[in-house]
């Protein structure tokens, strides 16, 4: 028979290696449903005749101011919970300064992922229209998302950006740090396994197909390289193709450069050039 007060005390005294916050309820985690209702109602806000529906017939205006503001209070909420559980303090004003500034560059978001649509529409033939890229593309909507939690994390709200963009990661297959920088004109194809991490570069009109890894050297050093630049620098107008990894803070491929499949690149790749892999030795019996 199961001693249920010797296993209660066991769990109880495993609560204390972690922060003791279980059973604070001034000090919670932000909550990753309302995290992802919030992704979904950031896409009918920039794209509502796709996501919306009937929401969206009552015109423009009186459909995007009520949901922004909306989604300015909802979002302000979990960013006070986020920065009160790192900070163990309340941190309401400085939430709001963040939901302020966040809600002011949601235009340019929207802008820059118009630029991803079409990236993606001139990349890939295909795609029939751009609203099949918008609704259904696995690569658009991680980028998506990236570019969301992208603007959270400069701002220092802790949680949140990872949050999303591992929801991202759940639905598509495609994991990109919040914290890796990306250019205008980002096209991922097909996408499955394709990682990005938290210090890449990438610059404008970048294409990369599934199973890309840009990744870093010596993992195992954890966190003594926190803020260390760990991952690739990929420069405007360069495409990587399935399968390949590119590593390490001081590699960088050159504008232009073609990064063939299944390479395994340490080094840097000057401007225009295309690297490749021998191709193995086929055995048909």
């Amino acid at each position: 028979m199961v001693d249920f007060e010797k296993v209660t005390m066991q769990l109880i005294d495993g609560y204390k290696a972690t922060r003791e916050t279980e059973f604070e309820c001034d000090f919670t985690l932000p909550d990753r449903k309302e995290i992802s209702l919030i992704i979904q109602d950031l896409r009918k806000l920039f794209f509502p005749a796709y996501f919306a529906g009937c929401e969206a017939k009552c015109g423009a205006e009186n459909f995007t101011k009520p949901l922004l503001n909306n989604l300015y209070f909802r979002l302000k909420k979990q960013i006070v919970l986020a920065l009160s559980f790192k900070h163990r303090r309340s941190a309401d004003e400085e939430a709001e300064k963040i939901a302020d500034s966040f809600t002011g560059a949601l235009p340019e978001v929207q802008r820059i992922l118009l630029t991803d649509v079409q990236a993606t529409f001139e990349g890939d033939p295909a795609a029939k229209n751009k609203e099949e890229i918008i609704v259904s593309y696995p690569g658009f909507f991680a980028v998506f998302v990236y570019r969301i939690a992208h603007l959270l994390y400069q701002y220092d709200v802790p949680f949140i950006p990872r949050m999303m963009t591992e929801l991202a990661h759940d639905k598509t297959g495609i994991d990109i740090n919040p914290g890796a920088k990306i250019g205008e004109y980002f096209f991922i194809d097909h996408g499955t396994g394709v990682v990005i991490g938290e210090t890449a570069v990438i610059g404008n009109r970048v294409k990369i197909y599934q199973g890309v890894t840009l990744g870093a050297l010596s993992p195992r050093k954890g966190q003594s390289l926190s803020g260390v630049k760990r991952h690739p620098t990929v420069e405007d107008n360069v495409t990587v193709y399935s399968g390949a990894s590119i590593l390490g803070g001081e590699t960088v491929i050159g504008e232009g450069a073609v990064i063939g499949g299944n390479t395994f690149v340490l080094e840097s790749v000057q401007k225009g050039a295309k690297v490749s892999a021998k191709l193995p030795e086929l055995i048909i019996k």
